[in-house]
């Protein structure tokens, strides 16, 4: 299938599908906490950010992914832009922070193939897995040398500090009215 096929298929279909290179992939239907995660990252990514030019975005808009040898589009559960594309676009190129909340039936592919896409974004600063069972995110945080260096937070006392975009995500509010 052709990338232009695939964004005008997405417009109308009422099923949200991933594409891989000229294959589509139906994303998998998720639950209740995860969904509530989610909503929680966007709320809080979008509320630390008024004022700033930089914009959350929440699972409704795709990411494009540009590799070596075939184009991606992948459905982030959050992800914050600082330089968006047009508003007529349904997808985003320059994502400096995405944020994955994990499930079972994706995880495999969240923490591989997903993962290994992500981080090569050029703009992307931050990549951040969120657990939905345990109050633990883990970053992939850029460094100086372009390598992404590996972080780990625990809790929900813990604050991913996004100096990125000048704002801090506390956990507290990440997994807000989630029972564990």
């Amino acid at each position: 299938m052709s990338v232009e096929d695939y964004l005008a298929g997405e417009l109308v279909s009422e099923i949200k599908s991933e594409f891989l290179g000229g294959e589509v992939h139906a994303m998998a239907g998720v639950g209740n906490r995860h969904n509530e995660i989610a909503t929680n990252v966007t709320a809080a990514l979008s509320l630390g950010l008024r004022g700033k030019s930089c914009r959350a975005f929440n699972s409704d808009t795709k990411i494009r992914i540009g590799l070596a040898n075939q184009i991606r589009f992948y459905y982030p559960d959050a992800m914050v832009v600082c330089d968006q594309n047009r508003d007529t676009d349904s997808w985003q190129d320059r994502p400096v922070v995405i944020v994955e909340v994990l499930s079972e039936s994706t995880r495999r592919t969240d923490l591989t193939e997903k993962r290994e896409a992500y981080l090569t974004t050029p703009s992307l600063q931050v990549l951040m897995l969120v657990e939905p069972d345990e109050a633990i995110v883990v970053a992939y945080r850029r460094a100086y040398s372009g390598d992404f260096l590996k972080e780990s937070y625990f809790g929900v006392e813990a604050i991913v500090p996004l100096n990125e975009v000048g704002i801090d995500l506390a956990l507290a509010e990440v997994y807000e009215r989630i029972e564990f």
